[in-house]
């Protein structure tokens, strides 16, 4: 499988990461540069491809699954204060579906955050007014003070 990414950012987008691997053959996955996105964008989004579809021709619920993951780190990015995190736990409710050709927009809010690091975070899936996903996680920040690299 090919995983050179041809797929050019939006404007005012950038790709997300160069360092996540798994990302970067499932995406590519951008970022809006100043992390403020104009009213009906998306902080995070992907260009589907035949290559994010199911055998039905629509968008895997896997693939939408893993993108909504991606949205709970950018959303709450500035609340790790430069640690990493993982997922803990993630609702998804699949509302309708999406298909290749689509620009696929995540945007969400930070509802809590918690003094032992948990974070509480909920948004949706969209592309232009149709909501494709709703989806709630629990992250916890991972101090990386000290790690090996």
């Amino acid at each position: 499988m090919d995983t050179k990414n041809t797929v050019q950012p939006p404007a005012d987008y950038e790709q997300w990461s160069n360092e996540d691997r798994f990302e970067h053959i499932n995406g590519p996955i951008f970022i809006h540069k100043d992390h403020k996105p104009e009213p009906g964008r998306g902080l995070i989004t992907f260009y589907a491809q035949k290559k994010h579809c199911n055998g039905g021709g629509a968008v895997h619920g896997g693939m939408l699954m893993t993108f909504a993951d991606s949205a709970l780190f950018a959303i709450s990015k500035h609340a790790f204060e430069g640690d990493h995190g993982v997922t803990v736990t993630m609702n998804n409710e699949f509302v309708s579906a999406a298909w290749p050709g689509e620009w696929i927009e995540a945007e969400g809010e930070l509802v809590r955050k918690t003094k032992s690091g948990l974070m509480f975070v909920r948004g949706r899936l969209f592309c232009g007014d149709k909501t494709i996903l709703l989806f709630s996680g629990l992250l916890k920040r991972i101090e990386t003070k000290g790690m090996k690299a």
